[in-house]
């Protein structure tokens, strides 16, 4: 069953992205929410779904499947320019959105371009990979493109 965003900010109506049907659309999904951690800051939270397809290299097995990316982008709603946000709250959104397979906690990637690695003020970046049958599975190694930590499946 997913999560309603209304249990991470009051005031918000839209439902978060169900990771494990099977027509999960790999179109971008847009959250907007006001922080309650932070007076005058926005969330907006931008959920993308990507298959990815890796070869087998030694010792590491191939694997496919998708990479769910989730970016959080605290900013001053009047404005749009960033504002600090600590990842307690983004992380929070993310896991709930990871929530709808599994139990699944992902990865936090940090302040990055996902792909590239190379540094993105403004916003946090969260990774979650299913398989084929939209099961989690670990990072798989020949994907890494920037570091990955493990995203705790508790809050605090």
């Amino acid at each position: 069953m997913p999560v309603r965003p209304e249990l991470l900010s009051a005031n918000h109506d839209q439902m978060l992205p169900n990771l494990a049907t099977g027509g999960v659309s790999t179109d971008p999904h847009t959250i907007t929410a006001p922080a309650r951690t932070g007076t005058d800051i926005e969330l907006r939270i931008h959920t993308s779904i990507a298959p990815f397809e890796v070869a087998a290299e030694e010792w590491f097995p191939a694997a496919a499947g998708f990479a769910v990316t989730v970016i959080v982008h605290p900013v001053d709603p009047a404005t749009g320019q960033p504002r600090y946000l600590p990842p307690a709250e983004p992380a929070e959104w993310a896991r709930a959105i990871f929530s709808t397979v599994d139990d699944a906690h992902g990865y936090f990637l940090g302040a990055v371009d996902p792909d590239t690695g190379v540094h993105r003020r403004g916003q946090l970046v969260y990774r979650l990979y299913l398989d084929t049958d939209r099961r989690a599975i670990p990072v798989p190694r020949q994907a890494v493109t920037c570091p990955h930590f493990l995203l705790s499946a508790h809050t605090g």
